[in-house]
């Protein structure tokens, strides 16, 4: 309902979720439950005998068809979950896992609850965005497909816990001849 306000509805359900590794018991459906208890935990890649190291994790995120996507939101908890923790993070968005274009990445220190990332109106590939840079006007973006790269964790750690996420898409009001300025009026002004 709150997003519904801010003009936005989360079109995460909509997607074919897949993860590079999970532990069992810690994966899509934790992730995506609405229960801030759980999580989807990583597994170590050393503990799969392979030499290219723990990390990068992935979050792959396919829609069947091309949708808009405002922004990403995650649910951490430091305090919890320490180490298992995420510090950076990239967004990539394309059509297919062979397009992908890096959107955004961002940096958190000691992250609790949740956290917000929108992409930013200046298209330039090479700026790393920290989470507090939210100036400027936000966009878009049109796609079939998103990524999320776990690219390091606080102090080090190898394996990474997030709680929650959700992807936000704009709402789709019908034009209307009558437009109205608030939510509440908005609610009823469809014919069932």
């Amino acid at each position: 309902m709150l997003d519904e306000r801010r003009g936005l509805k989360e079109i995460g359900k909509q997607a074919v979720w897949t993860l590079s590794t999970a532990k069992p018991g810690n994966g899509i459906a934790q992730l995506r439950d609405n229960n801030l208890e759980t999580f989807w935990q990583s597994l170590n890649c050393s503990r799969l005998k392979r030499s290219d190291g723990p990390q990068p994790h992935f979050i792959n995120i396919q829609f069947h068809k091309i949708v808009k996507v405002k922004e990403v939101a995650f649910y951490f908890d430091y305090k919890k979950d320490e180490s298992y923790t995420p510090q950076r993070i990239i967004i990539r968005a394309g059509s297919s896992a062979y397009d992908l274009r890096e959107i955004r990445a961002v940096e958190w220190k000691e992250p609790c609850g949740w956290h917000y990332v929108t992409f930013l109106e200046k298209d330039d590939d090479s700026a790393e965005q920290d989470e507090t840079d939210e100036s400027g006007p936000t966009k878009v973006i049109s796609t079939n497909m998103i990524q999320i790269v776990v690219e390091a964790n606080h102090q080090n750690g190898r394996d990474t816990h997030i709680r929650q996420i959700k992807i936000f898409g704009p709402c789709n009001f019908a034009s209307m001849d009558v437009s109205f300025s608030t939510v509440e009026f908005s609610k009823y002004s469809y014919i069932r």
